[in-house]
This record gives structure tokens, sequence and C-alpha cells, in this order.
């Protein structure tokens, strides 16, 4: 198997009247109120959330059912024309916005937003891909259970990208990423098939689990339409806290005391910078610190358990004494009441939006071993410092397990041009830092555009090969999301 680089999208010209017809075929799949092509309605689907990445596409379809899914799929593979498979459109790397190259057809899964099936014995619910994750979470609660997947856009994103780009939000420590709660999938192929893999199960060893390719492909591979999801006991016990730690090793000390402690029911422990708390303090006025002052590091824990006789408030109140003793903590609030409880929670939630209120932000998105992450902290800081002078750092994010999140803001005395334009540079120090430390230079955020170029550039060969296969082998026309996770300088494999 020889390797040959090919850079870029295919931009191949399709006839003006073959476009057409290609179009209006689409149109009459999903019907009337099933397809945009107003420039005012295409609008919010061709830029990405943070408002840097752009695209465009003629045509913007919001099909009803699986069957037209693969009905759209199965036109486009006829004419040649790409698709970009769309949810929420809240991906902070531009996954789910057209890449602008050639004729790329919107597919948007809004209309698909049924729960079809809740089994509280099983433990499972069975939903369209077009769910809010929020309408999920309700319905969950609804049926005296708990789907712990926990995202700031959780009003907003939908299920199908969730499972798309793998997410993992503030619940991971305890439950997982997003492909740690799914049992089964439906998956339109980029052949216009519909694989069945609806399963409510377990276990079942029987082949290759299919549902993992999908899961964190991020559209390339098939356009996922529904999914089987765990259920999980609802939580009778849940207490929150807001803490002032003296350095981040006194936060990982701090987070192996709740864990030993507890038992294991740390369900979240975040990270949360003063420089970044005083941004969103400045951009949301209804926040309120619930500490007597900021300090350079805060953390935000909380334990739940399902045991009604159990009282978090106590436990909690308990062992953040015992910290304090120990000097991990200086201060520390414990929530009362679910309201307050929110209140912690909107200080953390506030961090990312909050850094790009401020002015121009270059965000990273890593991991890196959890007793990497003070030394990780440190270095890269002070590279990125040493580069860029007069950049604000906000590093936070999800110290329980070991995911931060990087916002650098534009100096003052710096052009916004001028500053964005050093993002690849920004970029590289942080992916050097962080896979230095054994890392990984994206963690949940996924790859989309602004990142498609990272497996070629830091995986070995032998997992480029791997995953150019996969995409090979299910979409060899390169039709499904082009232009993300694989395609920038993509190698064609040959015989």
């Amino acid at each position: 198997m020889t390797r040959d680089m090919k850079a870029g999208v295919s931009g191949e010209q399709i006839p003006p009247v073959r476009l057409a017809e290609a179009l209006e075929r689409l149109k009459e799949t999903v019907g009337p109120s099933g397809w945009s092509t107003h420039p005012g309605l295409l609008e919010p689907h061709v830029v990405d959330w943070t408002g840097v990445m752009r695209g465009s596409s003629p045509l913007l379809l919001k099909p009803a059912r699986t069957e037209e899914v693969a009905a759209i799929v199965s036109i486009c593979r006829e004419y040649g024309l790409k698709i970009v498979p769309q949810g929420g459109n809240t991906s902070l790397v531009g996954g789910a916005v057209p890449s602008g190259k050639g004729v790329e057809i919107l597919v948007n899964l809004a209309r698909m937003n049924k729960v079809r099936a809740v089994d509280t014995v099983n433990d499972t619910m069975t939903v369209d891909a077009g769910c809010l994750l929020a309408s999920i979470q309700a319905e969950a609660e609804k049926n005296e259970r708990l789907f712990p997947l926990r995202l700031a856009s959780e009003g907003n994103c939908q299920i199908g990208g969730n499972l798309a780009s793998n997410a993992g939000g503030s619940n991971v420590l305890r439950y997982g990423n997003t492909r740690d709660l799914v049992l089964g999938l439906e998956v339109v192929l980029a052949d216009g098939r519909i694989w069945n893999g609806m399963r409510g199960l377990r276990k079942d060893n029987m082949g290759y689990d299919l549902k993992q390719l999908f899961i964190g492909s991020e559209g390339t591979l098939g356009i996922i339409t529904g999914a089987v999801l765990k259920l999980f006991a609802r939580p009778a016990s849940v207490a929150t806290a807001v803490c002032a730690v003296p350095s981040v090793k006194a936060a990982l000390d701090l987070l192996a005391l709740c864990k030993q402690r507890t038992g294991g029911q740390v369900t979240a422990f975040e990270l949360m910078p003063g420089t970044g708390l005083e941004l969103v303090l400045k951009h949301f006025p209804a926040c309120r610190l619930p500490l007597e002052r900021l300090c350079e590091w805060q953390v935000l824990i909380e334990f739940s358990s399902s045991d009604e006789t159990a009282s978090h408030q106590e436990r909690m109140t308990a062992v953040l004494a015992e910290a304090y003793e120990a000097g991990l903590v200086s201060d520390a609030v414990v929530s009362a009441s679910l309201s307050q409880s929110r209140s912690f929670w909107a200080l953390r939630e506030g961090l990312a939006e909050a850094d790009m209120m401020e002015g121009p932000t270059i965000q990273g998105d890593i991991a890196v071993p959890i007793s990497s992450i003070p030394d990780f902290l440190e270095i890269c800081s002070a590279a990125i410092s040493e580069a860029v002078k007069g950049a604000r750092i906000i590093a936070f994010g999800h110290l329980g397990d070991g995911n931060i999140h990087f916002g650098i803001i534009q100096p003052a005395d710096v052009s916004p041009e001028d500053f964005l334009a050093r993002s690849d540079e920004i970029h590289g120090i942080i992916n050097h830092n962080a896979l230095r430390f054994g890392g990984t230079v994206s963690a949940e955020h996924g790859l989309g555009t602004l990142k498609a170029g990272a497996v070629l550039k830091y995986r070995g060969e032998v997992e480029q090969d791997l995953m150019l296969a996969i995409k090979h082998s299910l979409d060899p026309s390169g039709m499904m999301n082009p232009g993300k996770v694989l395609e920038a300088g993509r190698r064609q494999l040959q015989e």
C-alpha cells in the first residue's frame, strides 16, 4: 500500500442544468417545509459558533424521517454532491459548517426530534438524532432517571451532534464520554443504505462494535439518525461547592481526597481561574461570586448519589473541612439549595462565552494525564506569554478527567487581524506542550475544520493508515462532511 498526497477538497464543477435538477429532486424528497434557499435562513447554518469559520451552501435540507435522509444521500451520491450533516451547530472547530469548496448540501436534523421509546426496566431511551440534549435530560427526569451528558450548550445542541463529536462535558469523571452512554445507533451510510444497529444490549460480542466507528467520526463516515441511550438512577442527593485552592497541585490533592472519602461519588471537578471568573462577573452581571474574594484558582465540585439516606451536603462539608486543615482549601461554600447550585454552575459554564465577549480569542482544547496538569499549565502558559506579549490566558476546564480549555485573549495593543493571524503559531505551542506530556490536541471538541490536519501531523503512520482505510471503505468518494477530520492534506490509499 503506497501513499500519495492530495491537498484540499474536491472542487469539481457540476453543470448548472444538472445541479438544478439535483436540487429540485432534493427539495421534493423533504417536501415544502423541509428545505430553504433563503440567505437569511441559511446564514446561521453556514457559520460556526465562534463566528470565525464560514462556508456556503445552495440548499438547506431538514428531513423529517430516516428514510428521507437515506434518499438525500442517494441523490447526492448520484449527482456527485457533497453533504454536511448538522445538528445544533454548536461546534467550536467548524465541524458542522460547509467548507465553502464545491457544492455542499446542508442536512440539518432538527425536525427529527422525537423520543421513540423509554424503557425504565432496561434503563434505555431510544431517540431521533435531532432531539435537543436538554429535551432528553428532561424526558429522563420525567421518568425518574438520569441521562448524565452535561454541556453548556445543552439547550441548543442535538444528540446526533453530541454522538458525532463524542462530546465530553462536565460529568465525564463519573459517567464517561458520550460514547460510553450509547448502546445502539441508526446510521445512513454514504451509499444511501440504512444500518439499523438500534440494540439496547449491554453485552453483544457478535462481531465488531460498529457503532464506535460512527461515534466521534464527525459525520465523515455516515449520518447518525437515531440512538439507544443509557439511563441511570436519578440522584437523590446532590451537593455542589465552590472552593478557593492555593494551586493546581493542591486542587489535584483535593480531588484525590474527594474520591477517597466518597467512594467514587464525585460527579464533577472543574477548574476555574480567577482571571476567567473576573470576565464572567463582568459580562454576566446576574452571576455572583459565593466566596469572599477571587483567588488565582477555584474549583467547582459536585457529589451525587441515588441513596436517599445520604446527605452529600454533610459529606461535602466534612471533606472540605478536612481539606482546609490540610491546607488544600483556603475558602469554600457548599450549596444550600438547587438554585444556589445552579448559580455555581453558571460561573463555570460562562467561562468560554465570557472569553469571547471580552475580545478575539484563540481557543485550545487539549487533554493530558491528570497528574501532568500542573506542569503542563506552568510550562505552556509561560511559552504563550513569551510568544504573545500581553495576552491574557484563561485556562479552565474538566480537571477531573484531564481536559483543559485554553483561551488566549487578544492583547490590548494588537489588532484583531494581527492576533488571529498568529492562530496556527499559538495552537502549535499548545499542541506541542500537550503532546510533550503524553496528551492529545483534541479532547472533546473534535477536529472539524480547525484541526483537520492534526491526524496527519500528530498521529503515527499506522494510525493514519487505519483511519484512512476506514474512511476509504465507508466513503470512497469523500462526499460526507468534506474538509473535516482527515481531509486537509489527505493521503489517498492506493492498492
